[in-house]
């Protein structure tokens, strides 16, 4: 990634003229979300949850579905956030897969990682689910402003029998990142996922037990 001139974080620093500071960064370090970066991009996966010891065992099977997301974290785009009102993509990096069936898979193994591998599943209809675990990616980016990764997710379980949502939660999760580039993003935003997926796995065993 092309660093910023040291000019431009003297400036940023001081709080002057922010408009033309937001525009000279999203040039500087990003590539706007309609555009389309040249040459091969580097490819960054994500991670499951890990836990120490079993969680408690559901009370019945649970069918985790893919997040809901809006642009553009529906994309495998890695997003950074040059200002609170202003979103743009790293060049040359992206997810293995768009962002929420990735998400979903490691969703699901994070589940498994816990010792409830019986009990959690698609939704392929070959299952019958007790309960269904909605969730929506709020948030799946890189403050720049604060050199910060943030991952925020909210979570409905869903009786499925009953049709009612039996509990619901947002999860969230802050990590500081190494850098601005690509690596460092995905790198961040991996650890602050898993965070947030471990919250999810034991609020989800705590409530459908």
């Amino acid at each position: 990634m092309t660093a910023i001139p040291p000019m431009i974080r003297r400036r940023l620093r001081a709080g002057a003229g922010l408009r033309m500071q937001v525009w000279a960064l999203a040039m500087a370090l990003v590539l706007p979300l309609a555009g389309c970066a040249s040459g091969p991009d580097a490819t960054f996966d994500l991670s499951a949850a890990l836990f120490g010891k079993p969680v408690r065992a559901l009370r019945g099977p649970l069918a985790i579905n893919e997040p809901v997301a809006t642009s553009p974290a529906d994309s495998d785009r890695i997003v950074v956030r040059p200002t609170p009102d202003t979103l743009a993509a790293i060049k040359g990096a992206q997810w293995a897969e768009p962002l929420p069936h990735l998400v979903q898979t490691r969703l699901l193994q994070s589940f498994e990682n816990a010792r409830l591998q019986r009990s959690v599943s698609r939704p392929d209809g070959r299952v019958a689910a007790h309960y269904s675990l909605n969730t929506e990616i709020r948030r799946f980016d890189l403050d720049l402003s604060r050199g910060e990764a943030v991952v925020e997710i909210s979570a409905r379980l869903v009786e499925e029998g009953a049709g009612r949502i039996a509990a619901a939660k947002i999860f969230s999760a802050r990590l500081q990142a190494a850098g601005e580039d690509g690596a460092s993003a995905a790198l961040a935003l991996d650890a602050a996922l898993a965070d947030v997926m471990g919250q999810i796995v034991l609020w989800t065993a705590g409530r459908a037990s």
